[in-house]
């Protein structure tokens, strides 16, 4: 686990605009359950350099720019959130593990995915306006 002290600005990137923290999985099936409407974006943090320039930039941005938003904006922290990983990681197979990523659940399906490969190599731009283009499809 990386000491909580290091990762915590990492973290503020996106709890400071809205995103809400499920540490355990529980907190993860809860919200996530069958019975859950409406779409809920998940980002997988991580202290890489891809999350820090990319990533979490990219978010930031998409949301800035998107006029469609999710109604539930959450992350987890790899390496951290060890429990809340694994179980949005089950939820999202065949996936393989990655991160950073993200999940855009609707109505507690997953509709859309990004995994590392889709955004190592890219800037914060081309991640945010991708993501506005997914928010204009599945959000309301």
């Amino acid at each position: 686990m990386y000491p909580e002290e290091l990762i915590a600005p990492m973290r503020a990137e996106l709890t400071d605009v809205g995103f809400e923290e499920f540490r355990t999985a529980d907190q993860v099936s809860e919200h996530l359950s069958s019975e859950h409407k409406g779409t809920t974006f998940v980002v997988i943090n991580s202290v890489c350099g891809c999350a820090a320039g990319a990533a979490r930039p990219g978010v930031r941005y998409a949301l800035d720019k998107a006029a469609k938003k999710p109604s539930t904006l959450a992350t987890v922290f790899a390496g951290n959130d060890r429990d809340a990983v694994n179980k949005i990681r089950e939820i999202v197979l065949p996936y393989p593990p990655s991160s950073p990523a993200m999940a855009l659940f609707k109505d507690g399906e997953l509709v859309h995915f990004i995994e590392r490969h889709h955004i190592e190599g890219r800037n914060a731009q081309m991640i945010g306006d991708h993501l506005v283009e997914v928010f204009e499809h599945f959000c309301d």
